[in-house]
């Protein structure tokens, strides 16, 4: 029996790999990655290296086993049918007679259209009948700290979100949720909308800046069309930067700012606050 974790070397699967290997012994994860020089640190430790490709089906046969709990984390390609690359982890899983299927997936509240690829994948596991867990993440802080060059250098948060607001947590606790999940017991076909504890607005996201810098960090609501611009401008290509944007109108309606307090149960502590990783962002 292994702990598979697919996209074990990007942001989330580093968390959930090093979260592992603190609870069960390293030769019981398999970390999947397609490049295993970015997977040299794991494989020094004695976690087994998996080489596969979401687009390339033949490398997943024979990579699961009966009894394996996996953890498939969702493809970052927008552009490459995120749907069949995840049917291609799923449709192996289902052969080898896995344990455990889960799946990080989108809050069920999100109607924007970063949702569809992820609804859709729900609902091939459901159909497959394979033993599942769908981990329906919420938004991660580091999608606004990991980028705080532009706001520092004009001063300004800029999003067309209007006064909406983000239960965010860390991807640090969205990793625990999964590991909780993968090493625990009773989590068959459960579904868990996992947020942060707290939901805040971006004008409090800007005035915490604005306490933590010593500047003043103003927000600076757009219209939609506007933040498209900038997104386009910033180098993103043009359908990337609408879904990108369309969350931004779901932000707008509440849409993820729903506090179920599922995440901090599967964890056992409190989640991280946006306070927290602006810190450290600020720091790093």
């Amino acid at each position: 029996m292994s702990i598979v974790v697919t996209g074990a070397t990007g942001h989330l699967g580093r968390h959930v790999v090093e979260q592992l290997l603190e609870k069960v012994p390293a030769d019981q994860i398999t970390a999947v990655v397609r490049i295993p020089e970015k997977a040299a640190d794991f494989a020094d430790r004695g976690v087994r290296i998996a080489v596969a490709d979401y687009n390339a089906p033949e490398t997943f046969d024979g990579l699961f086993t009966a009894g394996d709990k996996v953890l498939l984390i969702s493809g970052n390609e927008f552009d490459k049918g995120r749907v069949g690359q995840h049917k291609v982890v799923l449709d192996a899983a289902k052969a080898a007679g896995v344990a455990l299927f889960a799946y990080t997936s989108a809050p069920g509240s999100l109607t924007a259209t970063l949702a569809d690829d992820h609804r859709a994948t729900e609902r091939l596991i459901l159909e497959s009948g394979v033993p599942y867990v769908l981990l329906r993440n919420g938004w991660y802080h580091e999608n606004y700290t990991e980028n705080l060059a532009p706001v520092l250098e004009h001063g300004a948060v800029t999003q067309a979100a209007g006064e909406g607001r983000i239960a965010s947590a860390s991807r640090a606790d969205y990793a625990a949720a999964a590991v909780a999940v993968l090493t625990g017991e009773g989590h068959e076909n459960a579904t868990y909308e996992l947020s942060g504890d707290t939901a805040w607005s971006f004008a409090e996201y800007a005035a915490e800046l604005s306490r933590q810098t010593g500047r003043e960090i103003a927000y600076n609501a757009v219209p939609l069309d506007v933040y498209s611009g900038i997104l386009t401008g910033a180098g993103l290509p043009g359908p990337l930067a609408e879904i990108l944007a369309g969350v931004d109108v779901s932000i707008e309606k509440g849409e993820l700012a729903v506090t179920t307090g599922d995440l901090s149960r599967l964890t056992g502590r409190p989640t991280t606050p946006v306070a927290e990783s602006i810190t450290a962002a600020l720091k790093g």
